[in-house]
């Protein structure tokens, strides 16, 4: 995507930097994630010129073209869903501290008495690019319906294909002694069969350096290797075409990333320098298929949980009283932790990545916990006033 030329001056111009300044600026020379941080500051800059109604940015020469339209499609969407804020009558930090620590969200009865405690003053279905925030002001989710152009869709359906060995392994189909199904999120119950004969309808996480299931640890990495749990690479990463996998995934790990640094800049750059830092403790240990990951991974996520088997569907979003249009196409950006999800499907062959973080990696990595977003309250005060004085502007609907 860059050429060797612009990586010799671009490291220069690095070199010049004070570093206690940008410590999170220098990802390492040889990493795929250089791109996606230099399109990133791309994407928040148009994001910035929309916003502000100014010229929008020249397109960088450095990156090839169907990653800047994708980019620059990206950077429109988030811009209108920033000037289209939904405000609902719920605290998250006082939710937040209702939650159990490891929340899973399968409690019954728990979650009967938080809808109890926090019921959703309304219903409301969205169908166009919007930010719904709490009561003062926190950003709980971005809607941004559209948000993936043509080539992304195409290099999603292309990736996805080429995973059919990965996804047919997947499947699960036992019981538990109480009947309930046993590793419940690749259960044969979940998924439809598929239209594409290509298309496996099944679910699969795909990570470079996480903690397996039951084995998180929240401590920094031990001084010697077989001094407790240690990150490992996914069971997905650990065949013969891993690192094609991963390179089939970088298109849609730059836009990931380039999402999140306009989103949530701190939690961006926290995780940017998660991967930093644990790509210096993988090469000291030795660790080579994960630092070879890692080198080629673009998205600042940990993660990210592949799902197919179903067509266009609604999001219902239990605990906020949201339901969300989920046509292709479309990004939802929220915490897992605090927003109850749900996607009411019909049979098709409908893609879902899903990007994930663990608090587990950047405790390892020692990467400070940052705070939620925040919407700005004087552009809340003119978007939502807008709305009132154009008809057209309200694009939400009560149930």
């Amino acid at each position: 995507m860059i050429s060797h030329e612009y990586w010799e001056s671009y490291h220069e111009q690095l070199g010049a930097l004070d570093l206690a300044c940008h410590p999170t600026s220098f990802i390492p020379w040889d990493w795929a994630l250089n791109v996606a941080d230099i399109a990133s500051e791309w994407v928040e800059q148009q994001f910035a010129a929309h916003i502000a109604g100014r010229p929008l940015v020249h397109a960088l020469p450095e990156l090839d073209p169907e990653t800047m339209v994708a980019c620059g499609q990206l950077a429109s969407v988030l811009a209108e869903a920033y000037q289209h804020p939904v405000k609902l009558d719920i605290n998250v930090i006082w939710y937040n501290e209702a939650l159990a620590k490891r929340e899973l969200g399968l409690n019954d009865s728990h979650e009967e008495a938080l809808l109890a405690k926090f019921p959703p003053a309304e219903h409301l279905v969205l169908e166009h690019p919007s930010v719904v925030i709490d009561a003062s002001y926190w950003i709980i989710l971005w809607y941004l319906p559209g948000a993936l152009n043509w080539s992304v869709k195409r290099d999603m359906y292309t990736a996805t294909i080429g995973m059919g060995n990965l996804l047919k392994q997947s499947i699960t189909s036992g019981k538990t002694s109480t009947g309930q199904a046993s590793k419940w999120r690749t259960h044969s119950t979940n998924f439809y069969a598929s239209k594409e004969p290509q298309l496996k309808p099944r679910c699969i996480n795909i990570s470079p350096c996480w903690f397996q299931q039951g084995h998180e640890c929240h401590g920094p990495p031990p001084v010697n290797l077989e001094d407790g749990f240690m990150p490992e690479v996914s069971a997905t990463l650990k065949g013969d075409r891993s690192l094609s996998v991963i390179r089939d995934m970088q298109c849609l790990g730059l836009v990931s990333s380039a999402a999140l640094h306009v989103m949530h800049p701190q939690l961006y750059r926290a995780s940017i320098s998660t991967h930093i830092e644990l790509g210096n403790w993988v090469a000291k240990q030795g660790l080579d298929d994960m630092c070879r990951f890692l080198q080629h991974w673009t998205s600042v996520y940990t993660g990210v949980a592949i799902m197919c088997g179903y067509d266009h569907g609604v999001m219902q979003l239990t605990n906020l009283g949201i339901e969300l249009t989920y046509d292709p196409g479309v990004m939802v950006s929220y915490s897992g932790r605090l927003v109850r999800h749900g996607i009411q499907v019909a049979e098709g062959d409908r893609i879902v990545w899903a990007w994930f973080m663990r608090d587990s990696m950047h405790n390892y990595a020692r990467t400070p916990r940052t705070e939620y977003a925040k919407y700005n309250l004087t552009d809340f005060a003119i978007y939502h006033l807008a709305q009132y004085n154009q008809a057209d502007f309200i694009w939400y609907r009560a149930l």
